[in-house]
């Protein structure tokens, strides 16, 4: 399956699309890290818009300064970051004993920013547009919305999962 279609589909059917990513990896870790990956840099995308407008509107800090901190952060520093919430919701999960195999909670909340990048993207273009607006806010807050149900989703789809292979 192609992954554009596969985001598609995320927004029709988030719990099939993802116990199929969680299915299909079999515990890779190189998969999980590609959609990392990509996740990130289309929001490192979605970020230039606005940057090219703040460069504009304030030419102290030029475009390409602008654009080098915002690729260090999205692209070098966030892959981290996630790691780091995904091992703390495998916590929270543990704490609270709910199973699942932590591959699977990692998948679900990388799956859940790459389905919705195309909300960010969005936000990012109403951001460069209009700058702070309701139309931006909006975008903004779809975009966040769509993370946080996709990854419900993700989570339900990993306990579920997790509870298929104790059968």
């Amino acid at each position: 399956m192609s992954i554009a279609l596969d985001i598609v589909r995320t927004y029709r059917a988030p719990r099939e699309v993802q116990m199929r990513q969680m299915r299909a990896g079999e515990n890779s870790e190189g998969r999980a890290l590609a959609i990392l990956m990509g996740a990130c840099f289309l929001l490192f995308i979605a970020t230039l818009p606005n940057l090219s407008r703040q460069a504009f509107l304030d030419p102290s800090i030029p475009f390409q300064g602008r654009m080098a901190g915002s690729f260090f952060a999205w692209v070098l520093m966030m892959p981290l970051v996630l790691y780091g919430v995904s091992i703390l919701v495998k916590l929270v999960m543990m704490v609270l004993k709910i199973e699942a195999p932590g591959h699977h909670v990692r998948m679900g909340l990388f799956w859940a920013l790459l389905a919705s990048s195309p909300l960010w993207l969005l936000a990012g273009l109403a951001a460069g547009f209009t700058g702070e607006s309701s139309g931006t806010a909006l975008s903004g807050l779809a975009a966040i919305g769509a993370f946080l149900v996709f990854t419900v989703f993700g989570l339900v789809a990993a306990v579920r999962s997790g509870q298929d292979k104790a059968v």
